[in-house]
């Protein structure tokens, strides 16, 4: 059975790092440790890791989401099918469709649609909500999540909305940092991340994809910077020590290359 690592699941799922740290923190997964400790995701974590990040972005209590979610691992296949899978609500239960199946697992009322396609491995999330007048920042982030395949243009949007109804949801400004900078739109990526900073403080995921924004765009020292700047906040950025260990080798830092790259395999880098 394959097994995914951590940057996998967030290139797959659009993921934090550190929002998928939570949700193994709360319980919800249970990764297996692979070579040198690195966590190994089955299948199974992927939908569970994306559906209770979706439930407890809906406001559903947190007891609810477990009941649900316990189920639904039981009843999940080891791998993706090759019908697809999908997961969605009907009034207050969660219904599973498997090829021509359907079955249903523990939830509470939210519209929530959970798609794997067999084609090309790409999970995603889409929520429906119903008509409200007022929309909040979480829900305005749960459609940019939902939107970021198919129209990256509107996640951007829906990004911009969210952060303008809250200032410091952090999630927003790295995934709208991230859909800039993968548009190539560098400058608006930039701002977004040194205003995130602004708002929000030295929070080292900002901070880490501000490093990888300015070393793409040749930037190298500022680059660097940022990186020790983020593993001043968290030195247990495994990735950032990576790349700051690399960079280091390219501005001539071989010491500081070396004691990165030995940080980066002390925490489970491979």
């Amino acid at each position: 059975m394959h097994r995914y690592g951590m940057r996998e699941v967030e290139k797959l799922l659009r993921l934090t790092r550190s929002t998928i740290r939570a949700l193994i923190d709360s319980g919800f997964v249970t990764p297996e440790r692979g070579p040198r400790n690195a966590w190994r995701f089955s299948f199974q974590d992927l939908v569970v890791l994306r559906t209770a990040q979706a439930l407890a972005a809906a406001r559903v209590p947190p007891k609810r989401i477990t009941r649900s979610l316990k189920e639904l691992r039981r009843h999940l296949p080891q791998s993706m099918p090759l019908s697809g899978l999908s997961i969605g609500a009907v009034a207050d239960r969660v219904v599973v469709k498997q090829g021509g199946t359907r079955w249903q697992a523990e939830s509470g009322q939210y519209l929530l649609a959970f798609e794997g396609d067999p084609a090309n491995g790409v999970l995603t999330v889409i929520e429906r909500h119903a008509a409200d007048e007022t929309v909040d920042a979480e829900t305005w982030f749960e459609r940019g999540v939902a939107l970021e395949n198919d129209d990256p243009q509107a996640a951007i949007d829906a990004y911009q909305r969210a952060i303008a109804a809250d200032p410091e949801l952090v999630d927003a400004h790295l995934n709208l940092g991230w859909l800039l900078h993968d548009a190539r739109r560098h400058v608006q990526a930039e701002r977004t991340y040194r205003d995130a900073l602004e708002t929000v403080g030295p929070d080292p995921l900002l901070l880490y994809n501000l490093g990888v924004l300015l070393e793409d765009v040749g930037r190298k020292s500022e680059a660097a910077e940022a990186y020790e700047s983020a593993l001043y906040v968290d030195p247990t950025l495994a990735d950032c020590h990576f790349n700051l260990a690399l960079l280091c080798e390219e501005l001539g830092r071989p010491r500081d290359a070396i004691r990165h790259m030995s940080q980066y395999r002390r925490l489970g880098g491979t």
